[in-house]
């Protein structure tokens, strides 16, 4: 959950964008610089560098590497960079069975059966998804250690069918960013703070930091995250990747633990279009235990890499969303070039406002999520063998151990949550009512009025300092909102750096667009061809 939106909206407008987006978070010495250079080159060596699904594949084809010696580079990298070197946090726990599993793929292909794209693949998962293995699901929490579930997610399910390796589960902002007004994205009381892999003391964005750090860093291939509101995409934007939040009922949320019924969904983080897609593909399903899957039938499909189409803009029409044209001289500079290249490929530009109804939204999609947190939770923990049985002994623990599960900041989205009433309250039945209408029929209607094939624009600012102590500084950007509220899928791609920065290009459209949306996002991927590897730096350079 990015909470931007819903609780920091317009309190930066009258802030400096080059101040806010531009400022060291630290002085360099000369001590750092040397410490800088040995993690870098650290953490820049690597054999599988930037390496996609594809060529591992024809590695694995050619007998050039196994799935084994893939996923011990893997997990040799995560002990390398993630706990020691850079120590980037993004991995929370590694799978015991991770060898095994890459050995039992190994064996298959050698008697000659490969599952898919994805057998042998190793791959991490956001630690609010449940693995019938050895591994906890604790969505960053200490009060949920021990928490082992008895099954997969659904999702896990098919991520295994796939010939998948479940390589270990990532850190994430606790409580998927749900918590406290005052939280800081990519710190969980049990996996402590994610780092930017670009520039150490920013932030990865939440709350699929973890996620977003590991692809990144190449801690892993491909990875899952979950978003509710821009969990998915800015971390994705902000660690140079691509990432994908699906269309609400096309991925089931089973075993997930969650905040909202009407906008989680898990989604893919990858360093290419085709990774994401290839992903995706493998994740779909109408899961019996999540209802609003049953949408999905007949508009779901086995392989969203059949719509990777170099020409994918041409003749489409592409909204931009107005307010975002014009703020940081950056920025602007970044989305001018994009524009230019989607009109070389054919594409035809229109300028749209949709951001300022969205925001008239920030107070009641706050509600609903409350109100929905609580009893998905609750329903959750009634089923977990989780330590705690509900939210309310979750606050109880947390007010118990403060000192380690809450040393920076606190609980006051736990407890307003645990004070509001069931789900036939009018006050959230009012509230998802006008979420839901306003967000569809505002999209709905910019897109016919002006025959568009999706909406764009940045999707959020530059990473700005990790501060454990004030929390987030939020940027003037964020275009997350308008997919999550309404359901719809969104897809961001890197637009480019802003002083070493990554910074995402968003396209969004209606229900079940996933296809024309991927079409749209791999064209402009292979015309700009933006993603650019991590440096790890440890600070930017004093002003």
């Amino acid at each position: 959950m990015h909470r931007r939106n819903f609780l920091k909206n317009g309190s930066l407008a009258s802030l400096s964008l080059s101040t806010l987006f531009l400022s060291s978070c630290s002085t360099t010495t000369t001590e750092q610089s040397e410490e800088k250079a040995t993690s870098e080159n650290t953490a820049t060596a690597f054999a599988l560098s930037e390496a996609t699904i594809s060529e591992l594949q024809q590695k694995m084809q050619r007998g050039e590497y196994t799935s084994k010696a893939i996923t011990k580079l893997y997990l040799d990298r995560i002990e390398a960079i993630d706990k020691n070197g850079p120590k980037l946090n993004a991995v929370i726990e590694v799978n015991p069975d991770a060898l095994s599993i890459a050995e039992a793929m190994d064996a298959e292909r050698k008697a000659g059966k490969v599952r898919g794209p994805l057998h042998g693949i190793p791959v991490l998962i956001k630690d609010n998804i449940d693995t019938g293995d050895k591994m906890d699901t604790t969505a960053g929490a200490l009060a949920m250690v021990g928490n082992k579930a008895a099954k997969d997610a659904f999702m896990v399910a098919r991520l295994r069918e796939s010939g998948a390796v479940l390589l270990g589960k990532t850190n994430l902002s606790e409580w998927a960013n749900f918590r406290s007004t005052r939280s800081t994205s990519g710190w969980s009381s049990r996996g402590g703070q994610n780092k930017n892999p670009y520039i150490l003391d920013r932030t990865p964005c939440g709350s699929s930091s973890g996620s977003g750090v590991a692809v990144s860093a190449n801690l892993c291939t491909v990875a899952i995250g979950t978003e509710t509101d821009g969990s998915v995409v800015c971390p994705a934007s902000v660690n140079g990747l691509v990432g994908i939040k699906p269309t609400v009922g096309l991925l089931s949320r089973s075993g997930i633990i969650p905040i909202s019924h009407t906008q989680d969904t898990a989604g893919p983080m990858a360093r290419t279009v085709r990774d994401a897609a290839i992903l995706l593909s493998a994740l779909t399903g109408v899961d019996p235990k999540d209802a609003v899957t049953k949408e999905s039938t007949g508009k779901m499909q086995p392989d969203y890499t059949k719509f990777l189409d170099e020409n994918g803009l041409q003749g489409k029409r592409i909204g931009i969303e107005k307010s975002f044209l014009k703020g940081h001289e950056d920025i602007d500079s970044l989305l001018q070039k994009a524009l230019e290249q989607l009109k070389a490929k054919g594409a035809t530009i229109v300028e749209v406002e949709i951001m300022k109804k969205i925001n008239e939204l920030s107070a009641t999609e706050f509600k609903v999520l409350q109100y929905e947190f609580k009893d998905g939770v609750n329903k959750y923990l009634a089923t977990h063998n989780a330590p705690v049985k509900s939210l309310k002994e979750v606050i109880a623990y947390n007010k118990q151990h403060a000192d380690k599960a809450m040393p920076y900041f606190k609980q006051e989205i736990l407890e307003t949550s645990e004070a509001l009433g069931d789900l036939n309250n009018k006050e959230y039945k009012e509230a998802l009512q006008k979420n839901l209408t306003t967000a569809r029929n505002a999209i709905n209607s910019i897109m016919k009025e002006n025959k568009l094939d999706a909406i764009s624009g940045p999707t959020y600012g530059p990473s700005w300092c990790i501060d454990l102590i004030n929390g987030d500084s939020f940027t003037g950007y964020g275009l997350s909102t308008p997919a999550a509220i309404s359901g719809y899928p969104h897809i961001t791609v890197p637009m480019g750096l802003v002083h070493g920065l990554p910074i995402g290009l968003s396209f969004f459209g209606g229900a079940y667009t996933e296809p024309q949306l991927i079409s749209i996002a791999y064209a402009y991927e292979q015309a700009s061809k933006n993603r650019v590897a991590p440096g790890f730096l440890k600070t930017t350079n004093p002003l």
